[in-house]
């Protein structure tokens, strides 16, 4: 399971998924970096097995409408501080794990009150 971390996302949350034993970038050291179009991004993901993890609402639109990126993690935790987050990733990184070992496409959603919602 590799991950890459959209813009708005920390790269302090990139770091710790290492920690954790999952390879991940961040978009700014690939590509055009923090320039790169998010169709790019999508492309880049599904050619190297990566699931997105995004604040951007336009990949969750664009993996309903048109199928890519395939693996998607939206996160929509508002103005919660960067351990918030990590704290919710390591919370629910087996459920993530299981999910991606089960479908080749999916949307998770991870929400203010660190609910996850999975659709495949």
């Amino acid at each position: 399971m590799k991950f890459l971390c959209d813009v708005h996302i920390p790269k302090k949350l990139s770091k710790h998924l290492e920690t954790l034993g999952f390879p991940s970038e961040h978009v700014n050291h690939v590509l055009d970096g923090c320039f790169t179009k998010d169709v790019d991004i999508s492309a880049y993901v599904d050619a190297n097995e990566l699931i997105l993890i995004t604040k951007d609402r336009d990949f969750k639109n664009s993996h309903l409408l048109v199928g890519s990126p395939r693996k998607l993690i939206k996160v929509n935790l508002g103005n919660s501080g960067n351990d918030q987050l990590i704290e919710i990733f390591e919370v629910y990184i087996r459920s993530i794990e299981k999910v991606q070992k089960e479908f080749e496409m999916f949307l998770i959603e991870l929400n203010q009150d660190g609910l996850l919602t999975v659709s495949t």
